[in-house]
């Protein structure tokens, strides 16, 4: 198994969907079952469909439970604990273990996850044990899916789809789904509307309709137009109970615990830090920029400008780098 390492658990980051969201990186950087095209943490290095003991579930729950211990004696709230990491959640053989574990602490535990492995038993009776679990349904076209999300060869659409509904259908749980709308690719009038019917099958919570809104892996990726958005929000609010727009920037309130460095380094892992919310974050942590500069010079992060604004990112590492126990 891999060495742990303490920047693994994140934040508190404010979340559009989750309030003051705690991150759990529980996947080496980035294995992931998919390649899509709009991901914020870059294109992925390896691909694969099995599951996989990464990290002991006892040293995840015990790092875990020291941020939380550290961010409670400030004063600082955590509405969730969320499994949210580089790559793909459910690759991780010890999930399961993983979430009784985290609810022991008494917070509600999150798991946001592409969808692909949910056809596995072991994955969705683990997904059961979470509180509050989002699934992607980009599209129900396989050719569009094979497009945006890249899969890892193995895995069927079809097969997905199934899983959905069976997961919906015994979960208990609040359950979301999000599907990220890619310009010219999966935003066309019939798309949207497959897509909004079949995920009323699955009578969510609530659906997110979301949009690129930092660097993509692929730098041609766009948003659709507002014209395309507005269509594609009265289509699913046609077809399901709840919908809300994912296209909007969460804030510069981020949570720093002390060390900075190892702050931005953690926050930075999994979710591209604006150049606002940096400089907030600096600021709360009575630093300047000279820190992201050093940073940038070691080759520990990386400044991108997508849109109007620059973006942070931790500079990814070849898994073959990486320390085994």
């Amino acid at each position: 198994m891999k060495t742990i390492d303490e920047t693994m658990i994140f934040g508190p980051v404010p979340s559009r969907r989750l309030g003051y969201s705690l991150g759990v990186n529980n996947i080496p950087p980035k294995i992931c079952t998919y390649a899509c095209v709009y991901c914020q943490i870059g294109r992925t290095l390896k691909m694969q469909g099995e599951l996989t003991k990464f990290y002991a579930p006892e040293a995840i729950f015990e790092l875990t439970k020291s941020k939380v211990e550290k961010i409670r004696s400030k004063g600082e709230k955590i509405d969730y604990i969320t499994f949210v990491p580089d790559g793909e959640p459910t690759l991780d053989i010890n999930l399961s273990k993983e979430i009784e574990l985290i609810k022991q602490l008494g917070i509600p535990v999150a798991v946001i996850t592409n969808s692909s492995l949910i056809m596995l038993d072991d994955v969705r009776e683990a997904l059961l044990k979470a509180d509050w679990v989002s699934v992607k349904v980009d599209t129900t076209d396989e050719k569009i899916w094979q497009k945006i999300d890249r899969p890892y060869g193995k895995i069927k659409l079809r097969d997905i789809l199934i899983g959905l509904e069976e997961f919906a259908s015994a979960f208990n749980g609040k359950l979301i789904t999000e599907t990220m709308l890619v310009k010219d690719i999966n935003d066309s009038a019939k798309d949207i509307e497959d897509t909004a019917k079949f995920i009323a099958k699955l009578n969510t919570d609530i659906s997110y309709i979301s949009i690129p809104t930092r660097p993509p892996a692929e730098n041609w990726v766009l948003p659709p137009d507002e014209n395309a958005l507005i269509s594609a929000f009265n289509t699913y609010e046609k077809y399901l109970n709840k919908v809300e727009y994912l296209i909007g920037y969460e804030g510069d309130e981020f949570s720093q615990t002390g060390d900075i460095e190892k702050d931005i380094l953690s926050i930075t892992s999994v979710h591209p830090m604006r150049d606002t919310a940096i400089q907030k974050l600096l600021s709360d942590a009575g630093s300047d920029f000279s820190v992201i500069e050093n940073l940038i010079k070691k080759g520990e992060i990386i400044e991108i400008t997508y849109g109007e604004h620059k973006f942070y990112l931790r500079k990814l590492k070849n898994n073959d780098s990486m320390k085994e126990e």
